[in-house]
């Protein structure tokens, strides 16, 4: 499968594209891989959405582990291939442990989770499969974290659904070496 928002050189892009295309690439991304290539099709949005995930990726107030674990949920959801491969790796590298990704790539809920991790997975799953979450799984995140990560974990869900989606419909490339995400039932 190759995308299908063709990748654009700088010269290739209006005045509006290649601002957004700058302040991607002026933060802390420094390339317009992933949802990027897409997003410079509609520049405004576009860069109001690479602004989000520069907040919700590099100064979020959940512990780094954690977020990768909501995201890796999100990924999940989605079947989003270039997502999880990404994201997987970061959050193996935050301390992740292994058997969680396995478990979670696999459609299962993890067997072994800290009291934090489950509150965050319980959080997004319930989320994603209910389009709420119960009084119970809301106090574990804030009781633990506090009302400011609530609010993060939230807005890292959404937009990391709409990076999901983004690349779903772009259908943007895994690595030779990565290994897909079977699709689950």
């Amino acid at each position: 499968m190759t995308e299908r928002f063709k990748p654009l050189s700088l010269d290739e892009m209006t005045p509006e594209q290649r601002r957004m295309a700058e302040n991607v690439l002026a933060g802390p991304r420094k390339a317009m891989s992933g949802p990027f290539s897409a997003f410079v099709y509609s520049p405004e949005t576009g860069d109001r959405a690479q602004a989000l995930g520069a907040q919700v990726r590099f100064r979020n107030s959940l512990p780094e582990k954690l977020k990768e674990l909501a995201i890796l949920v999100v990924a999940r959801f989605w079947t989003a291939q270039y997502e999880w491969y990404a994201h997987h790796k970061m959050a193996l590298e935050a301390g992740l442990d292994p058997a969680i990704g396995k478990a979670i790539a696999e459609g299962r809920r993890p067997e072994r989770m800290s009291a934090e991790e489950t509150a965050i997975y319980q959080f997004c799953s319930e989320l994603l499969e209910t389009r709420e979450v119960s009084d119970a799984t809301f106090a574990a995140v804030k009781d633990r974290f506090g009302e400011k990560a609530v609010v993060d974990l939230v807005c890292t869900m959404g937009y990391y659904c709409l990076v999901s989606m983004t690349l779903n419909v772009n259908r943007y490339p895994l690595p030779a070496e990565a290994t897909p995400l079977q699709k689950l039932k």
